[in-house]
């Protein structure tokens, strides 16, 4: 790619297009194209081709996905087959129609076995059964992969395929009914600590002797704690998504990710400290763990010259920040619209 390519960004207001989108004005990319879902509907195959014809990127990030997680695969798991499918075999097959030069496809490492020898290389794709909590989506992204690959064979296309472990940062969804763990964890932990606070200026008894008595506060996380996970902040993400663009034109996987995986439990703690929550932590063991560990083997990509550089508390940090600027804002929207 050169300054003047034209770009598209597909899904440029979610959490990983927004962070491509970022990453390309960072490095004065100046002819970037996007579309919202009200101007463009991906599902609709003649709307795609017509914004393909008309618009013709040279460059493609298929960044666009209905994303989720295990709430909310569990609830809606034909939204996740169908919307994924669509989208992606739409944006396929209209980038090779109009000659886009390169294309890059996001997966997901749910994309490997549920019980997948650790850490996961590119070559495990298809060796056993995936996890049931995240099938559908799951089925949807492999579909991705092998019409990319389809379509390099009989085609000749450069359409190329990467799976990013866990992501988190700014851009990330936080509604506890559809959001993957960290995010969840993130906003568990501040209403949690909001309340807290409350609790503590309003519980005034006259045998307090003047002083406050605090208000205990509990967050539940789902599961036994146990599961392993590695997170990728969403920025590292971008700058490794244009790293390969540039570096790699293998028609197999590439994984994106840290190397390093920490329980959930331990993530538990971490956020609660961030935060700054001071109440207790309680496991739900009725609920389900998902895939026991998911961590990805780095080695091709590393071997390639990328590494991440944000490390997960520094990630986390900027991202509760993030997040709590996000709150103040529609707060500060909401009590405008009451006045009016």
């Amino acid at each position: 790619m050169n300054k003047n390519s034209r770009i598209y960004v597909a899904g440029h207001t979610g959490l990983v297009g927004s962070a491509i989108l970022r990453r390309l004005e960072a490095k004065d990319y100046t002819r970037l194209l996007t579309c919202s879902h009200r101007e463009l509907d991906l599902m609709r195959q003649e709307e795609v081709e017509a914004f393909f014809e008309k618009e013709r990127p040279e460059y493609v990030f298929l960044a666009a996905a209905k994303v989720g997680g295990i709430l909310a695969n569990s609830t809606y798991p034909a939204d996740f087959i169908y919307g994924n499918i669509m989208i992606q075999s739409n944006v396929i097959h209209a980038a090779y129609r109009s000659g886009v030069k390169k294309l890059l496809f996001l997966g997901s490492s749910c994309i490997y076995p549920r019980d997948c020898p650790q850490p996961m290389k590119e070559e495990y794709l298809l060796s056993g059964p995936l996890e049931a909590t995240n099938e559908p989506y799951a089925v949807a992204k492999i579909a991705g992969i092998k019409m990319c690959q389809a379509f390099n064979r009989q085609f000749g296309t450069r359409f190329i395929s990467v799976m990013p472990t866990n992501l988190y940062g700014p851009g990330d969804n936080f509604d506890l009914e559809t959001s993957h763990v960290l995010p969840a964890l993130i906003r568990k932990f501040h209403e949690a600590k909001v309340r807290g606070q409350r609790s503590e200026v309003r519980i005034q008894r006259p045998e307090a002797n003047g002083r406050s008595l605090k208000g205990v506060e509990a967050v539940t996380v789902w599961g036994t704690g146990a599961p392993c996970r590695e997170f990728l902040h969403v920025d590292d993400l971008a700058d490794a998504c244009l790293f390969l663009m540039g570096k790699y034109d293998d028609s197999e996987i590439i994984n994106i990710g840290v190397g390093k995986e920490i329980t959930i439990k331990e993530l538990a703690g971490l956020v609660g400290d961030i935060v700054g929550f001071k109440g207790e932590i309680h496991f739900d063991t009725s609920k389900p763990d998902g895939t026991p560990r998911k961590l990805l083997d780095v080695g091709k990509l590393h071997a390639l010259g990328w590494r991440n550089r944000i490390g997960l508390p520094e990630g986390i940090s900027s991202a509760y920040e993030w997040y709590v600027e996000e709150r103040l804002k529609a707060q500060g929207s909401r009590l405008k619209e009451r006045a009016e």
